[in-house]
């Protein structure tokens, strides 16, 4: 494969590797040096990424902030060019206009035409990707249902949304064109509770679908709950790679869950365990998480405030 670079446009020739052509995205020892003045290396943005994300999967792209999160994805979409290595997305250079129609981006600052409504805005960016009158007219009320903004919402004009609203009309245009690669910028930003489950229910749906997701966010537990495997960067060098189940999975203590014990059997299980050798044994009751309690009881009277108007 040979590599040519005219002004700030770079055109690759030659076949594509197995990795680079199967999979949905595909770097080779990408790095992005941002230089000073006089062409010195001033930050090392990112150093020497391999990766490698599948078809199909949620993928979760962690870090704190100045770890090299953003300047990838700016990679990936061909905002800005790598100082040396090589992604490719969907089968080809990172960049490469041809894939445009196929991949959706929310940024983590979504930036709309805010005298634009909901129903308009998507539109208008449908019309960008010359979808037909007619698919468009269907799609748009369709993702506007999807991301949960209700008719009187998707009337009102954007610079009238709550933030939580703006993320969703946001999702909602990365979507417009129906993409098979959704890069998701901490989509989470702004949601209530009930709207972060909604929000991570949509990302399972999408990989059901069959598209592929990247998904970056500082709310580690949205990752967790959403994302096949995950890389955490830091100081622009990847630190792990892997499964979620493999990384958080303590390999050295056994878990043993049962339900409706008496006090009694539950003593005799703490001494059972003693004699087996296991003296620091613990029998506790299981905890869930404070995300899924709000919901329930929001649902729960939620469907009470239902049955009693009904």
């Amino acid at each position: 494969m040979t590599e040519t670079k005219t002004d700030s446009i770079r055109t690759f020739s030659g076949p594509l590797s197995n990795p680079a052509r199967d999979a949905a995205i595909h770097t080779e020892g990408l790095s992005k040096v941002y230089k000073d003045f006089w062409g010195r290396p001033k930050v090392e943005a990112l150093l020497d990424l391999d990766l490698t994300i599948h078809r199909g999967e949620v993928f979760g792209l962690l870090g704190p902030n100045g770890s090299g999160k953003s300047t990838t994805i700016k990679l990936l979409l061909g905002l800005i060019f790598p100082s040396k290595g090589r992604g490719y997305v969907l089968g080809q250079p990172a960049g490469s206009t041809t894939i445009n129609e196929k991949i959706g981006f929310l940024p983590e600052e979504s930036y709309l035409y805010r005298f634009l409504n909901g129903e308009e805005i998507l539109k208008f960016y449908g019309r960008l990707f010359k979808i037909p009158r007619r698919e468009l007219n269907r799609r748009v009320p369709e993702l506007l249902d999807i991301v949960g903004l209700d008719a009187k919402s998707r009337k009102r004009k954007l610079r009238e949304y709550s933030k939580g609203m703006a993320r969703r009309i946001g999702l909602a245009q990365a979507m417009i064109n129906n993409p098979d690669l959704i890069l998701l910028d901490e989509p989470t930003t702004g949601l209530d509770p009930i709207g972060t489950r909604e929000m991570k229910d949509l990302i399972v749906s999408l990989k059901d679908q069959g598209k592929t997701v990247l998904l970056c966010s500082h709310l580690l537990a949205d990752v967790q709950d959403v994302c096949d495997r995950i890389t955490i960067l830091f100081r622009g060098k990847m630190q792990t790679l892997g499964s979620v189940k493999d990384l958080l999975q303590v390999k050295d203590v056994t878990q043993i869950e049962a339900s409706g014990l008496t006090p009694q059997q539950i003593e005799e299980t703490r001494l059972f365990m003693s004699r087996m050798g296991a003296g620091n044994a613990q029998i506790t009751h299981p905890t869930t998480t404070l995300e899924e309690l709000f919901v329930r009881v929001v649902q729960n009277n939620g469907d009470a405030a239902k049955r009693d108007i009904k």
